[in-house]
C-alpha cells in the first residue's frame, strides 16, 4: 500500500506534486523553491467565472512577477484543453492538468458540492500562497472571483 501524502496545512511545507502542463511537459511545485508561489485551483477552462479569474491573474501578472511570485493554475482539464484556453486568453502562467484530482485532494479542494439539490464531487475554487521555502502561508477557500486576485497580490507583496 503506497504511503499517504501529507495534506496541505498552514505553517507546514506545501505538498509537492508533479503535473502535466502545455506541450506535455511536467511541472513540480519543488521546481519553484526560492520564489513565492500562488496556486489557484479552478473548476473548468472556458467557463465564465474561471475565465474571469484567470484573466484577473493575467492582468496582475506583472505585479506578481515584481514581488517574486510565480502563478500556477490547476484544474481537472487536460493539458490540451489548457493549451486552447491559455492561447485564447493570452495567459502567461502555467496551467496544470490534475485530471485524476490527486493534487486537488492533497489541497482539500476536491469536495462534495450541491447544485439544484443534487450532490456531486467537484473542485472548490481556492487559492494558496506558498513562501520561498515551500511553506504554505495563506489560503483562500471557496472564494468569489470579484476582487480575489487583488487580495492575493497584496498578500504576496507583503511577504
Amino acid at each position: 500500500m503506497p504511503a499517504k501524502k501529507a495534506k496541505a496545512r498552514i505553517g507546514k511545507p506545501a505538498p509537492d506534486f508533479s503535473l502535466e502542463t502545455i506541450g506535455g511537459r511536467r511541472v513540480k511545485l519543488s521546481d519553484y523553491l526560492g520564489q513565492k508561489v500562488v496556486l489557484f485551483f479552478y473548476p473548468k477552462d472556458m467557463t465564465p467565472a474561471c475565465t474571469q479569474e484567470s484573466c484577473d491573474f493575467r492582468d496582475n501578472y506583472a505585479g506578481f512577477g515584481e514581488s517574486g511570485t510565480a502563478v500556477l493554475g490547476i484544474s481537472l482539464d487536460t493539458a490540451e484543453r489548457h493549451e486552447r484556453f491559455a492561447a485564447k486568453h493570452e495567459l502567461p502562467f502555467e496551467l496544470l492538468a490534475d485530471t485524476e484530482h490527486e493534487v486537488c485532494e492533497l489541497y482539500g479542494v476536491w469536495q462534495l458540492k450541491k447544485l439544484y439539490g443534487k450532490e456531486y464531487m467537484g473542485l472548490v475554487r481556492s487559492t494558496f500562497l506558498i513562501d520561498e521555502k515551500g511553506k504554505l502561508v495563506r489560503e483562500w477557500r471557496n472564494i468569489r472571483v470579484k476582487g480575489h486576485v487583488q487580495q492575493v497580490l497584496e498578500a504576496a507583496q507583503s511577504l
